[in-house]
């Protein structure tokens, strides 16, 4: 599929298959993720409960502390993926999120979609993840093609089951995707290491568990932003938190602060 063809699918379907655009790249940010998971940040999370079974590790926003992955955000073409797909003129990193689900995790990750988490408003934000293992379809995230454009915002939940309180009046209670699937055009792929999922801020999105007895999952999404992005005030805690944020910008202003630099061009 030609690229031209991946921006019409995403800005139709709000998610698109990119095979192979990462190859080069998978020792880089496999290396990048062991240290991660051996050296967590200030906001790594384990979700499995004590005495549960496998691993399912979460963190984000390390890519200026960890090497391999300022160097895959700044120089990989991820940037110049982003900025096309998003029909925008420049690309911002807004974050990076690494999610780990070792075999025997049986820990499914809820449907939601992630802009009512995040400080921003706009239409140009796009996540790139990108398997660093072989993944079958039954562990592959999983994504509702056209719900970018439902126009309807869901209330953001913490992976351990707990709302975010964000008192916003536009917020809705996701429904019971896993109760009515026939409804609704869910997509997912076999994926091979260096592929990537390109998806919309507010594609609705879930995860299986991974029961495979011997094969990892381990994900690390890049995150942008392009041109319309703005900074957003919500109500309450948001994630990733960004401490300070408030204080250098109002809502509306542009996310050009030295925390989302530009990359491309």
């Amino acid at each position: 599929m030609q690229l031209i063809t991946q921006q019409q699918e995403f800005a139709n379907h709000g998610v698109t298959l990119l095979k192979n655009v990462f190859t080069d790249w998978m020792p880089i940010l496999q290396a990048g993720v062991e240290f991660n998971m051996s050296s967590p940040g200030e906001f790594g999370r384990e979700y499995t409960a004590d005495g549960d079974g496998g691993r399912f590790f979460g963190d984000y926003c390390n890519w200026n502390r960890i090497p391999e992955y300022k160097q895959f955000m700044f120089e990989s073409p991820a940037a110049a993926i982003a900025a096309h797909l998003m029909q925008s003129k420049t690309a911002r990193i807004f974050h990076e999120h690494v999610l780990v689900k070792e075999p025997g995790t049986d820990h499914p990750t809820p449907w939601h979609h992630d802009q009512p988490y995040y400080c921003m408003d706009g239409t140009q934000g796009i996540s790139l993840w990108i398997p660093l293992d072989p993944v079958s379809r039954d562990v592959c995230p999983e994504f509702i093609a056209g719900s970018h454009r439902w126009g309807r915002w869901f209330r953001p939940r913490k992976f351990s089951g707990v709302d975010y309180d964000h008192g916003d009046n536009r917020l809705e209670t996701m429904p019971d995707i896993n109760a009515s699937r026939e409804e609704y055009d869910i997509r997912s792929w076999e994926l091979e290491p260096g592929d990537a999922i390109a998806f919309h801020f507010l594609t609705v999105h879930g995860a299986p568990s991974n029961l495979s007895s011997s094969t990892r999952r381990r994900g690390y999404a890049a995150r942008w932003i392009g041109d319309d992005a703005v900074f957003a005030k919500r109500a309450g805690e948001i994630s990733p938190p960004y401490p300070g944020l408030a204080d250098k910008l109002k809502p509306g202003d542009p996310l050009n602060t030295e925390e989302f630099p530009q990359i491309y061009p």
